[in-house]
Order: structure tokens, then C-alpha cells, then sequence
């Protein structure tokens, strides 16, 4: 079962890469556009809307939520199209991952949350 839950885990990732790399393609319907940057941006952002230490709710959106809009946002895309941006993901998936892109994705967050606390702590200090 532990390899069942693994396999699905690594299909979601892709389907998310693959949703990225179709948000991106001019022949996506715009709908399945919207809704697929949408949908990676959330998946691959380190920030949840809801965050996981609330019980329940927190996984909630993990869990549930997001495995469903990756289903709309793939049923929306023409099966053709999205066989080809899995391949192109799964290709991905095998190179190496660069530690480096996450550290400076991770020092964007962290500067635009000190930017935001800054300009809005005289307002809430206030």
C-alpha cells in the first residue's frame, strides 16, 4: 500500500509539472490556462492558504481540494496535448533537482514577507 501511495504521489507532481508546462502552451484552452497556473502556483508554493497545524482543516486542502482541481484542469485540457506535457515532465523529473533555484525561491518568499511586515507594521503598530 506504502507503494501505491508513493506512485500516486509522484503522478500528482508530475501532472503539476505537466499542468505548468500546458498553462504555458499557446494551443491550452484559456480556461485550462487559468486554471492550471493557478493550480501549480498553489501546489509548488511553500505557503498555504490553509496552513497545516490546524487539525483537519489543515490537510484538507492538501488532500482533497487539490488532487480535484488537478482532474478539472487536466479534463480541460486535450488528452493529446497533455500526453505530451507529461512526457516532457516525467523527462524533468529525472534530471537532476537544483538546490540552488530552491534556496533562491525560498530567499524571495522570505524578502517579500519582511518587504510586506515593513511597510504594514506602522499601520498595525499604529
Amino acid at each position: 500500500m506504502l507503494a501505491r501511495l508513493r506512485d500516486w504521489a509522484r503522478a500528482i507532481r508530475r501532472d503539476v509539472h505537466a499542468l505548468w508546462l500546458a498553462a504555458r502552451d499557446p494551443r491550452t484552452p484559456w480556461a485550462a490556462r487559468l486554471l492550471a497556473i493557478g493550480i501549480a502556483a498553489y501546489a509548488l508554493s511553500p505557503i498555504d492558504l490553509i496552513p497545516d497545524f490546524i487539525p483537519v482543516l489543515g490537510y484538507l486542502d492538501d488532500a482533497i481540494l487539490l488532487p480535484l482541481l488537478i482532474l478539472l484542469a487536466i479534463r480541460l485540457i486535450p488528452p493529446a496535448l497533455m500526453a505530451e506535457h507529461r512526457a516532457s515532465a516525467a523527462a524533468a523529473a529525472a534530471r537532476p533537482v537544483s538546490r540552488g533555484g530552491a534556496a533562491f525561491i525560498l530567499l524571495l518568499w522570505v524578502l517579500a514577507a519582511a518587504w510586506l511586515i515593513r511597510v504594514l507594521w506602522p499601520w498595525v503598530a499604529g
